[in-house]
């Protein structure tokens, strides 16, 4: 998306994008150092493609972007969101996390996996 100037234009939005070549692609996988602190990285797909998490296991913290919300979840209706691969993802990666991870979002206040896993309307 961010190589492409026309992607967002073709989606009816007027965004003027100076096309980028990404100097290296971040993948999900286990351990990866960030300026010294170890994080897995889950892709967690329906956001948008590609849509990452980073999770410190030695802290219990997930920094979940637009993902997951206190109450809420991450918009599916943009350009290449998917609810579907939203609410499994959430399911599938993030919830086995732990009950007592807290998460970061991109917005808004923190929150725990476990009171998600409980309260959220979205995914109870």
């Amino acid at each position: 998306m961010i190589s492409d100037p026309e992607f967002f234009r073709s989606f009816g939005f007027e965004l003027e994008l100076e096309p980028v070549k990404p100097d290296f692609l971040i993948e999900e996988t286990p351990g990866r150092k960030f300026l010294g602190l170890e994080m897995d990285v889950l892709e967690v797909p329906g956001h948008c493609p590609g849509s990452l998490c980073f999770f410190s296991r030695k802290d219990e913290l997930l920094i979940g972007g637009d993902v997951l919300f206190a109450g809420g979840v991450g918009r599916w209706d943009l350009p290449g969101g998917d609810a579907d691969l939203l609410f499994e993802g959430i399911r599938n990666k993030i919830f086995p996390l732990g009950d007592n991870v807290t998460v970061l979002p991109g917005h808004g206040p923190p929150t725990k996996i476990g009171t998600e896993r409980r309260t959220n309307p979205f995914l109870v």
